[in-house]
């Protein structure tokens, strides 16, 4: 085992298990998380003893998105300041996205915002029936930051998800292809892992060029060049000025991010 502060990193044969290790925090998506999970990728990546990465969080939370009170903090407001940002959000994404070898996700409770991306750039995923996905940021005028959803689950369904920022279950994920298995929470680990030794039978080197191949099909469609398009104009839409949002930076700054959140929440209860 090897560990940073933030991200467990684990070799068991063939297969690399890298944990994020925050549980204080829901697994919130810092720089420094961030930073440490790259590294982790990297470390993973240049092993040719490992043929399988599997990503996993805690049992409260897979991920719940990028640090907001880091964000808060840091005074981030023009688009200039933005873009420079979010390079690291997205950049932290399509390292998974692009990694030489197949990535399994293992969820457990929230999978949010930037977290729920970073899942959906894994090849395979494996959620408990406890998992909750979504992007919720349009709810205090935030946007995705790596638009990977339309490539994963169509038009309607990701306009419906990301004009409501609306969070949906284990079982509405299975049904709209966001995720391959829903098991148990006792039996996510033994799946995960088997599914995992499973896919390291295979050669490395044919593993390799298996998922070159796939990445490239769907970058042939656009993928790539929507991420890149989206990042632009996340950049935009985060600096926007709107009631909304100004109320929740400023809930963030002065009674923390639990009551901005409450209050975010609060506006769509009638809705369900």
């Amino acid at each position: 085992m090897t560990d940073t502060q933030y991200i467990q990193r684990e070799i068991h044969g063939n297969v690399a298990w890298l944990t994020i290790d925050r549980p204080k925090k829901l697994n919130a998506l810092s720089v420094e998380v961030m930073q440490e999970l790259i590294g982790a990728l990297d470390a993973v990546e240049k092993d040719d003893s490992v043929k399988v990465v599997i990503l996993r969080g805690g049992a409260r939370a897979f991920s719940v998105g990028y640090d907001i009170s880091q964000e808060v903090e840091a005074g981030i407001s023009t688009a200039e300041q933005w873009h420079t940002g979010l390079s690291t959000n997205i950049g932290l994404t399509m390292k998974v996205w692009g990694l030489a070898k197949p990535v399994i996700g293992a969820v457990s409770g929230w999978c949010l915002a930037g977290g729920c991306e970073l899942a959906m750039a894994c090849d395979l995923l494996v959620a408990t029936e406890d998992a909750q996905f979504g992007e919720p940021e349009i709810r205090f005028g935030s946007g995705p930051v790596t638009l990977l959803m339309p490539f994963l689950l169509g038009q309607k369904a990701t306009n419906e998800l990301l004009y409501t920022g609306d969070v949906v279950d284990a079982q509405r994920a299975l049904a709209l292809g966001l995720v391959n298995r829903v098991v148990a929470t006792g039996d996510l680990e033994s799946t995960v892992d088997l599914l995992a030794r499973k896919i390291a039978l295979t050669p490395l080197s044919i593993l390799r060029y298996t998922k070159r191949a796939l990445t490239r099909a769907y970058e042939a469609m656009g993928l790539r060049d929507a991420v890149e398009a989206n990042h632009d104009i996340a950049a935009v839409l985060n600096s926007a000025t709107t009631p909304e949002r100004t109320e929740f930076t400023e809930l963030v700054a002065t009674k923390g991010l639990g009551a901005a959140l409450a209050w975010r929440d609060a506006r769509y209860a009638d809705f369900g």
